[in-house]
């Protein structure tokens, strides 16, 4: 890794390495392009594979696992003397984790792409400063790229600390398992990671201010999460916000429910994940005019330019879906347009996916979207409860929904709970990428028994011609 060059120049260059940076240099390596790729930390891959995507999905995992081999003896698994080792958890986690950023650095090596370590700030629209600890560096471009990610929303009053409160990035690393795990937020981030912590053994509570899970999409969906938290043992106070702190030990944690009432809560770590900034300060955008939203994203238009010609942006720092496969998508288009090939980002929907148990997944309009868009619409639903798969693996909670257009049929949004429902996700997605109707995903024949057979059973529903479950209200 290059660190503290004296000025230098290129045609383009990318202020920061996480999924949208890193695909962004190596995609203009690859058009023929002379790239310089700008990264503060040492390691490539940003958020995502170092303290986000990859290992929380590890940790997942594992937690997972330990939970259902306790819960096996239903199967005539029975197996005792269960215990959680952290210390080599974590160690096999940050295996992982390793291997995948030595793998986006070599990458990168291979396609040419030059990696200077340090933060960059712009001091003109053609040039930046780049600073480290071996000093300072002035490189000039003709393009610049910025991809500078996003980072935790400060709480006030619960200052992140790293031992009594934590945030996501401490929280995928502690040494010890919680006795109690209190969560502000009950967002993606707090309610996967409190799920990790309560099925290692922690008692996990989580605040959250609204009154419902998961409030933008269908209400199945927070009921069934709601059900499912519960069933693990996690304590929900929803409609609470967290008021203050005392951080003695025991902690203490004053929550104001819904109807003003004060309690105190005691716990051991408190997590704080009530949503994501842009880091869009510090690089000296406003020196160069670039220009932000009220809330501090960037603004871009279709072929991710900013107002400032020459000046691109992609990934979190453009707001939106804060996802990392959004941002390999931005930024492979940031890349070939500036390499004048013809693209833009024009996709008809943005899959996520929820990692708690069970998993959440939605591509397209929810119900209540599609309606509040002036559609008619049809549903149809297919639940976990009537699936072979779904029994054998003793994971039956959740369901498919298929969302369409009732005149025209075409397939407008799909919304999935369940296990596994985060690998057909993708197979939705390209039905509405492809303009299916829903008669399409009917004649796709689907493998049997898996979990993917329920979009075509909750197709086939919305339809009327469901086989493997009665029609409503029969």
């Amino acid at each position: 890794m290059v660190v503290g060059s004296v000025s230098r120049g290129c045609q383009t260059v990318v202020i920061g390495g996480g999924p949208g940076g890193y695909v962004a240099a190596i995609r203009l390596a690859q058009l023929g392009k002379d790239v310089i790729l700008v990264e503060a930390e040492e390691t490539l891959g940003g958020v995502c594979l170092n303290e986000g995507c990859i290992p929380s999905k590890a940790l997942i995992h594992a937690s997972d696992l330990a939970h259902e081999v306790q819960g096996a003896s239903s199967m005539g698994v029975d197996v005792s003397g269960v215990t959680v080792d952290l210390e080599r958890m974590m160690k096999w986690k940050n295996g992982i984790v390793g291997r995948l950023t030595g793998g986006v650095k070599m990458l990168c090596e291979k396609n040419g792409v030059d990696i200077v370590q340090g933060r960059a700030e712009f001091v003109s629209d053609r040039s930046l400063v780049v600073t480290s600890s071996d000093g300072r560096s002035e490189v000039e471009f003709e393009q610049a790229i910025i991809a500078t990610g996003s980072s935790p929303m400060p709480l006030p009053g619960f200052d992140v600390d790293g031992k009594v409160v934590i945030g996501s990035r401490e929280a995928l690393d502690l040494s010890q398992i919680p006795q109690r795990l209190l969560v502000i937020g009950g967002g993606y981030i707090g309610l996967e990671l409190g799920s990790v912590y309560a099925k290692l053994g922690s008692e996990v509570t989580v605040v959250e201010a609204l009154p419902t899970l998961a409030p933008t999409l269908d209400p199945e969906v927070g009921q069934a999460l709601t059900r499912r938290l519960k069933k693990l043992g996690v304590k929900l106070l929803l409609g609470h916000g967290a008021e203050e702190l005392d951080g003695g030990e025991p902690a203490q944690v004053v929550v104001k429910g819904p109807d003003g009432e004060k309690t105190t809560l005691e716990t051991d770590v408190v997590l704080v994940s009530i949503g994501r900034v842009p880091n869009s300060s510090g690089v000296g955008l406003e020196d160069i005019g670039v220009e932000l939203d009220d809330r501090g994203f960037v603004k871009v238009n279709e072929r991710m330019q900013t107002n400032v010609p020459g000046i691109y942006a992609i990934g979190d720092v453009v707001g939106g879906a804060l996802l990392a496969h959004k941002a390999y998508q931005e930024a492979k288009v940031a890349a070939e347009v500036i390499g004048n090939e013809p693209a833009a980002f024009d996709a008809v929907s943005v899959p996520a996916v929820i990692y708690t148990d069970p998993e959440i997944a939605w591509t397209g309009l929810g119900e209540n979207e599609a309606r509040e868009q002036g559609y008619e619409v049809v549903t149809g639903t297919f639940s976990f409860r009537a699936s072979g798969r779904a029994m054998s693996l003793d994971a039956t909670d959740g369901f498919v929904k298929a969302i369409a257009d009732a005149e025209s049929k075409q397939l407008l949004g799909i919304v999935a709970v369940g296990r596994g429902v985060s690998e057909f996700i993708g197979e939705a997605t390209l039905a509405l990428e492809m303009g299916a109707f829903l008669e399409d995903v009917s004649l796709t024949i689907h493998p049997h028994p898996t979990m993917s057979e329920a979009l075509q059973e909750a197709v086939e529903a919305a339809l009327g011609k469901a086989v493997h479950q009665l029609p409503k209200g029969k």
